[in-house]
């Protein structure tokens, strides 16, 4: 059994390094990189805005990581005055880490729909919010904020960027190394990946593999794709992609 693992870096190379540790053949194949984003000049702006009682969400730890550069470049720091939340507990350990405050994220699943789910978001009428996150992405978080009362700010920290492969390049790479086990973690990438492949490739190799996706809705979307043979992870972070994967 081999495995490929589409994250980018350098989670990708974590969980790839920890699989190898347990003996197992794992691949890393990052399909996105990360750049600084197109608002984050407007960051600090949108953070001095930001008073007691209002929300402040990071969507992703890329999202902590380039925000948090800019303000340590900018000689700024977090704002203590909102209440903070994030998507999940990586996410949540990031921005506590880099802010010394508690960050109320979900405990199940490290999706939109359960965050909303959290008592402290039922109220929010009146309310700013400032959502963190990258460029794209689902809108579902601020709709339901704005349809709740509050009036709610996207800053894009950071940027997804495809990287470039040669797809028959690669898919005999991978097909002749036994690649028959897909770590993907994004709808994005899953389509990417889709994509990259030629439809030879796709029908005899890609599409026959196991993919290990982080939600229900990802699976969704790998089975009208035309994958059969799906699992999906407790939640995003590399600890339960490998449970997942043992």
């Amino acid at each position: 059994m081999s495995i490929l693992v589409t994250r980018p870096s350098p989670q990708g190379e974590e969980l790839v390094s920890r699989l190898r540790a347990l003996g197992r053949e794992a691949w890393s194949f990052p399909l996105i990189e990360f750049t600084p984003g197109r608002e984050l000049a407007k960051l600090s702006g949108h953070l001095a805005a930001l008073g007691d009682g209002d929300l402040l969400f990071a969507l992703s730890q890329h999202a902590v990581e380039f925000a948090h550069a800019h303000l340590q470049q900018q000689g700024k720091g977090w704002p203590p005055a909102p209440g903070y939340f994030a998507i999940g507990r990586t996410t949540a350990l990031a921005l506590h880490k880099v802010s010394g405050i508690d960050v109320r994220y979900p405990r199940d699943r490290e999706i939109s729909e359960v965050l909303l789910q959290l008592p402290e978001l039922q109220n929010v009428a009146d309310k700013k919010a400032l959502i963190m996150r990258g460029n794209g992405g689902r809108e579902l978080l601020g709709e339901t904020l704005q349809k709740r009362g509050a009036s709610v700010t996207f800053c894009e920290c950071y940027q997804r960027n495809p990287r470039h492969y040669d797809g028959a390049e690669e898919a005999m790479r991978w097909q002749s190394r036994g690649v028959n086990r897909l770590v993907v973690t994004s709808g994005e990438m899953l389509q990417q990946l889709w994509s990259l492949i030629p439809q030879w490739y796709r029908e005899r190799w890609l599409l026959l593999c196991e993919v290990l996706v982080v939600s229900e809705r990802l699976a969704q979307q790998a089975q009208e794709l035309g994958w059969r043979n799906i699992r999906v992870a407790d939640s995003a972070d590399n600890d339960a992609l490998l449970r997942a994967l043992q």
